[in-house]
């Protein structure tokens, strides 16, 4: 590790090779807490490379815990580590998602750089976390969506979570955690907290068989925030969305804080499902969720989407989708 640290330090970049090898290695936990600690944070200080980024997601899947489903599924996920301590917007849009009786498997984990993350709301909410997949199909068929808790499913990112949460700041693997769902879904919406990220994401995924749909609001959430203009990014290329044309509206950053504590993460999250949400929060992950499901390609047009999501939300089918996978 040594010698990668100080090739990093020179500013020189690791090639697809080297990268995967260092990926490889702390998967299998060869090095120590402050190597790893070092490693993760140089980027940070520069920029990763698209080769860099290649080889360590092809060393995080091929150490990863497959999952294969019967159907196509959606993942929703943002790189987090964006400073904005939103409640969990996709988490919630996935849910909307499902309750229009699409498939989501949804990839996430708990918080490092903000108060909670996917994986903390779902286990306050009562979850379980699993990786066997028979039970995992079984959820994905009786609920249209289940939950893949990332340090069940990937070595490198267990060894490296008690670091992460030491840090509390934003190390490559958030850049990571949105290309590395063991699913592999079909059907990819990936948040991003800048443009520079979201090109190197699309160049990975522009070579996948997945659809894809990379979304940055433009004053640096990781989702549709609504607070501003999103850009999004698709194979087809980009385009810029107003609020009003995603949302209706824009909203203040107020309207979708996330709360304090991982309780309060989860009544936002209940509450906004049940159907008690603010306008504003209900418009944000409805803009999610619709985004979403423009992104499968199989309906005419965002405003039908739209339309899509608020029936799932305001006739209780995405709370039912909650309730199924919940204790």
């Amino acid at each position: 590790m040594k010698k990668i640290l100080n090739l990093l330090f020179e500013y020189k970049s690791l090639t697809a090779e080297q990268a995967k090898e260092v990926m490889m290695n702390i998967g299998k936990g060869i090095y120590t807490d402050a190597e790893v600690a070092a490693f993760t944070t140089v980027y940070l200080m520069r920029t990763i490379t698209i080769a860099e980024l290649q080889g360590f997601r092809n060393a995080l899947m091929e150490m990863a815990l497959p999952i294969v489903f019967d159907d196509d599924v959606i993942d929703i996920v943002g790189t987090g580590g964006d400073g904005k301590n939103t409640f969990n917007i996709s988490t919630i849009a996935s849910f909307i998602v499902a309750g229009t009786g699409n498939k989501v498997a949804k990839h996430g984990n708990v918080a490092s750089t903000s108060v909670t993350g996917s994986s903390d709301v779902l286990l306050q909410l009562g979850y379980t976390f699993k990786n066997d997949n028979a039970v995992l199909k079984k959820e994905l068929e009786v609920a249209n969506i289940t939950f893949l808790h990332a340090p069940l499913f990937h070595p490198a990112l267990k060894a490296v979570s008690h670091v992460r949460k030491q840090l509390g700041v934003r190390t490559l693997f958030n850049m990571m955690g949105p290309l590395v769902n063991p699913a592999n879904p079909a059907v990819r919406m990936l948040g991003v907290y800048n443009a520079e990220m979201g090109r190197m994401y699309n160049y990975l995924l522009q070579n996948d068989t997945a659809k894809f749909c990379i979304v940055n609001s433009l004053d640096g959430y990781d989702e549709i925030s609504l607070t501003t203009d999103t850009k999004v990014i698709t194979a087809a290329g980009e385009k810029i969305y107003t609020a009003y044309y995603l949302g209706k509206r824009t909203v203040s950053p107020e309207d979708i804080a996330g709360g304090n504590s991982p309780e309060e993460a989860a009544k936002i999250c209940t509450s906004i499902l049940k159907g008690e949400g603010t306008w504003a929060q209900n418009a944000v992950v409805l803009a999610n969720a619709a985004i979403a499901l423009h992104t499968t390609e199989k309906y005419a047009d965002y405003d039908t989407c739209m339309q899509m999501a608020v029936e799932s939300l305001e006739s209780g089918r995405a709370y039912e989708s909650l309730k199924k996978i919940v204790c």
